[in-house]
């Protein structure tokens, strides 16, 4: 048989008729989502962005968890992969920012109130992101009044599980390298000054960075966008708004890559 050949079962096309594409990617029931409160023009618009960096947050869980675990297995090349998908994602993300601003602040102020007491304060796949990066932050469950069960155990589970960093971690103890606290910044400048013996775990650390990097502009990007639509208003669930997250702009998840620089 030559490599040309399709398998016996073959369905592409219209010779299976077993699914469609709608059908495969659930069209009716995900176009159905987008529910505006209001009449205003532009409240599709703000719903629609949303909903899509939910979906990309639920995919960046998804292949960080594979990064951890590639990271942990030993498999520092499959970590590799996934983080170049989702530094892909995230630049994505800061982009998509561009969208919302096409928005002016009247136009936000037609359907604003309609939001209230919701805000992106309360995206638990955010928390989540976070929580896995290494930025854990148990007061988050007290403020996330609206949390159903089931997401607030999602977020206690982040909580008590291993880290991005714990998997880097063990990719340097697999490696010899120590990781004790008094010891991690001797191994981390090891890696750094010696790239013929181990540029693996350096380009992985700078996987890291990068992933820390990226998320940390999409901060700025989205609080630059915040100040343009509300200026210094409070946020719609309560928070101080754009002061408040302007604060989280200084977010590191891993510190001592950052500090690392200084070392050398």
């Amino acid at each position: 048989m030559g490599f040309n050949a399709d398998p016996p079962d073959r369905q592409f096309g219209e010779e299976g008729g077993r699914l469609s594409y709608g059908g495969y990617l659930r069209l009716p029931e995900l176009l159905a989502q987008q529910q505006p409160q209001s009449q205003a023009p532009d409240e599709l618009l703000f719903i629609t962005v949303h909903q899509v960096y939910e979906l990309w947050f639920k995919l960046l869980l998804h292949e960080l968890e594979g990064a951890r675990a590639a990271m942990f297995n030993g498999e520092l090349w499959q970590a590799r992969h996934l983080f170049k998908r989702v530094h892909a994602v995230e630049r994505v993300l800061v982009e998509q920012v561009e969208v919302l601003e096409t928005m002016t602040p009247q136009d936000f102020l037609e359907f604003r109130a309609k939001l209230a007491p919701a805000s992106g304060f309360q995206s638990v796949q955010f928390r989540e992101l976070e929580f896995l990066s290494g930025a854990k932050d148990e007061r988050y469950l007290q403020r996330l009044r609206d949390a159903g069960d089931e997401e607030l155990a999602r977020l206690r589970r982040r909580l008590a599980e291993p880290t991005l960093w714990d998997a880097y971690l063990t990719a340097l103890s697999q490696r010899g390298l120590p990781v004790s606290d008094a010891e991690i910044a001797d191994s981390l400048l090891a890696v750094a000054r010696d790239r013929s013996s181990h540029d693996d775990l350096w380009q992985l650390a700078e996987d890291l960075l990068t992933h820390d990097e990226t998320a940390q502009l999409w901060r700025t990007r989205h609080v630059q966008m915040v100040e343009r639509q509300i200026g210094t208003k409070s946020g719609t669930g309560g928070s101080t708004g754009a002061p408040y997250l302007r604060g989280r702009t200084r977010l590191h998840y891993f510190p001592l890559l950052w500090e690392l620089r200084a070392w050398l």
